[in-house]
């Protein structure tokens, strides 16, 4: 088994997608700016995420990503083997070594679940926002007549150009 940044950013992304889906799906550019990760990289993930069943996503307005499992279902290990690429072995006279390192890798991940992170997070005091951020355009403020003293027509300014 590998491990390499795609699983620590996978990882992270589940864990902001669990904080928040309560309010419905998570857009991924919002993930993206959260976590300092390109938008087309988490793209990336994400198709190898929904691949393996582990998010689901919602198209159009008020779209986004929601986890296609409950988080209590879903281990680290799922999401390192969905976004990792498997290297070939190669024969080496350390091969049994890495061979049994990568066992007990595999277990201790496999022991982890989405759901005890997400409860650490929350001991922890992550400050997760209470509404979905919406998108859209912001009600306009009420306009207000501009003041000024010249005149309010055509008529009026060469009434005023006369005088």
């Amino acid at each position: 088994m590998r491990l390499s940044t795609k699983s620590r950013f996978a990882i992270n992304a589940l864990i902001d997608l669990g904080l928040r889906e309560a309010a419905g799906p998570v857009a991924l550019a919002a993930i993206a700016a959260r976590q300092h990760v390109s938008l087309s990289y988490l793209e990336q993930l994400f198709a190898r995420l929904r691949r393996q069943g582990l998010v689901e996503s919602t198209r159009g307005p008020g779209g986004g990503y929601s986890l296609g499992r409950s988080a209590g279902a879903v281990t680290m290990a799922d999401i390192v083997g969905a976004v990792e690429d498997d290297a070939p072995a190669e024969p080496s006279p350390t091969a049994a070594l890495w061979a049994g390192l990568d066992s007990v890798m595999l277990r201790h991940l496999a022991g982890v679940n989405l759901q005890s992170l997400l409860d650490e997070q929350r001991a922890g005091g992550v400050e997760v926002e209470a509404r979905r951020a919406r998108r859209g355009v912001a009600p306009a403020a009420p306009l207000r007549a501009p003041k000024t003293r010249a005149p309010n027509s055509v008529f009026a300014f060469a009434r005023s150009l006369a005088d």
